[in-house]
């Protein structure tokens, strides 16, 4: 019951907190674990210790699969260098700088658990970061590069982590440290995209939304847990699973389990994330008293976390310089190649072949030009400079995986709790820092995403596109082909409606027309919600009628179009 009772005020705190910190501007993860630790101080409290293989197993598997989800995969590949390089390469960096700054400055501490824990704080959770990008407008290649490391970095430093704690309890050499980090993302790459194949072919034969959306609870778990057990990294087979189902997903499972997948994980990842924090803050009080027993105190802890955080800030910053300057250069040589490949694709599209596999050849050709000349585009419009990597590199906020994987440190560790509490005020440190001054940053450097008329636009022309093909569809001579015969009236109304959608957006112009179009609509929705409630309260209609018209607005309503001002 207890427990119940404090599940029950943790949601209701966490929703209040979100509410109120937005409109004090103020990081909700760092307000939860100042509310945390007020409710640790009340007296008669009973200390909460929760054990960190909850958090790692039973938190960080659907965390990361929410994420992953929502990524869409060509976004990934064109920003591949930039993902990697801070995900990987700097994860390493900031975690042998880290530890080694550790060793020199606990007594008598080893190197294996001071790189332990400097694997512990160097992976940045790209959460906040992301969150306060997008509602400032951050252009969306600086968001997708953050989205991207925050997914992959935890698996590279819980990898090291992993082979850290190992080498607490045995000699091992530099290369048996390659092997097992080369092994382990080997062996997570195959059980991810096996996994989330699995799912998908499941999900798209069960033709429910309910329970589509029940087995993708699971996902998260039939990936992490057998990766596990392989001695694999069972947090990247995660995102690859998480992947995969958003890419395949688009094309296999139905719009309503889109839907509904995407409301109940978004809710999901709500309620985990920001119920960590919380967890921490209620946890700092029983910490604190631990470090107090010992004879490095709470004073020499901190400090210790603060030189940490100062380390790893200035170890991301001088690793920006180097990546932003390969990217730009790369940009500038992939641009010369533009016109090369543009005058390729202009011989394809007149060659016509009479061979029907030299046909399909040459349509692959034209397809991979195509894209090619796509990241061409794509890198020259939303290019990388200077301005942009000041954001990334100020960007490195630690969060939940931070606070996670530092309770697994092994208990019988030297000075486990000050290592623990190191680790919590770097989290807190970055967040109170970084977190509050990256809007200020942002806005300084006068970084913009696209424009909402640019944006409207390029939508109005993706869907100009896509109905042209609709409409190709159900012309007469598709229909006539096809043998089919439809009524003239239906067959008119569908081809309006295609049309309409393209015209809504093309007059979202300056003047608001649009906007006013959505306005009137959602009034004539409201009203007529209005009048279905009041005939469920009179009685007049049977429940199943009343729920399938309660369906039809609601789907209607979710159809309305919001624009990038929302």
């Amino acid at each position: 019951m207890d427990f119940a009772w404090g599940g029950a005020i943790a949601i209701v705190t966490i929703v209040l907190v979100t509410r109120f910190s937005t409109k004090l501007g103020v990081a909700a993860p760092l307000v939860l674990v100042l509310v945390g630790v007020a409710f640790s101080l009340v007296p008669g409290t009973p200390a909460i210790e929760l054990e960190p293989e909850w958090i790692l197993i039973g938190v960080l598997p659907p965390l990361l699969y929410s994420a992953a989800v929502t990524v869409p995969i060509i976004d990934l590949r064109r920003n591949l260098k930039a993902i990697s390089s801070l995900s990987v390469v700097l994860v390493i960096v900031s975690t042998g700088v880290s530890g080694y700054v550790l060793y020199l400055v606990f007594p008598n501490l080893e190197l294996a658990p001071a790189f332990a824990l400097g694997a512990v704080i160097s992976p940045p959770d790209a959460v906040a970061a992301t969150a306060v990008g997008k509602r400032l407008g951050l252009p969306p290649r600086l968001v997708t590069v953050l989205e991207g490391e925050g997914l992959v970095n935890d698996a590279t430093a819980l990898v090291l982590l992993r082979t850290a704690i190992g080498a607490t309890a045995a000699a091992v050499t530099f290369w048996e440290v390659l092997g097992d980090f080369v092994l382990a993302v080997l062996s997570a790459v195959v059980v991810g995209l096996v996994i989330g194949y699995l799912a998908v072919a499941v999900r798209s034969r069960l033709d429910n939304p309910v329970l589509t959306t029940a087995v993708s609870f699971a996902v998260p778990f039939l990936a992490y847990l057998p990766a596990e057990q392989l001695h694999a990294s069972g947090v990247l087979a995660v995102v690859l699973a998480g992947l995969v189902t958003g890419h395949r997903g688009a094309k296999l499972l139905t719009a309503q389990d889109r839907i509904s997948e995407r409301l109940n994980w978004r809710t999901i990842q709500f309620v985990l994330e920001n119920g960590v924090f919380l967890l921490l803050g209620v946890e700092l009080k029983p910490l604190v008293e631990a470090v107090q027993e010992d004879r490095l105190g709470v004073g020499f802890a901190v400090l210790v976390g603060l030189l940490a955080t100062a380390v790893l800030i200035v170890v991301r910053v001088l690793f920006m310089v180097p990546l932003v300057a390969t990217l730009r250069r790369e940009t500038r040589r992939a641009a010369e190649h533009g016109p090369r490949l543009a005058t390729m694709a202009e011989r394809m599209n007149h060659a016509e072949p009479a061979d029907e596999r030299l046909r399909a050849r040459l349509a692959l050709g034209r397809r991979f030009l195509a894209r090619r000349q796509a990241d061409i585009d794509f890198a020259a419009s939303q290019g990388l400079s200077w301005r942009g990597g000041a954001v990334l590199a100020w960007a490195g906020m630690r969060g939940v995986i931070t606070l996670a994987a530092a309770q697994t440190l092994p208990r019988d560790l030297p000075y486990r709790p000050q290592l623990v509490l190191v680790a919590f005020t770097v989290s807190v440190a970055t967040l109170l820092l970084q977190g509050s001054t990256l809007p200020m940053v942002i806005r300084r450097l006068h970084l913009r995403g696209t424009d909402a008329e640019a944006h409207r636009e390029e939508l109005a022309s993706l869907l100009e596109e896509v109905t042209q093909a609709g409409l190709a569809a159900i012309s007469d001579e598709a229909l006539a082909t096809a043998g089919e015969e439809v009524d003239p009236a239906v067959l008119e109304r569908v081809r309006n409606e295609a049309r309409l959608r393209v015209a809504a957006a093309r007059e979202a112009d300056s003047h608001g027309t649009y906007a006013q179009y959505r306005a009137l609509r959602r009034r004539a929705l409201d009203a007529e919600r209005g009048a279905l409630l009041e005939a469920r309260s009179i009685g007049a209609r049977s429940s199943g009628v009343l729920a399938e018209a309660q369906a039809l607005l609601d789907q209607e309503e979710s159809r309305l179009w919001r624009g990038p001002e929302h």
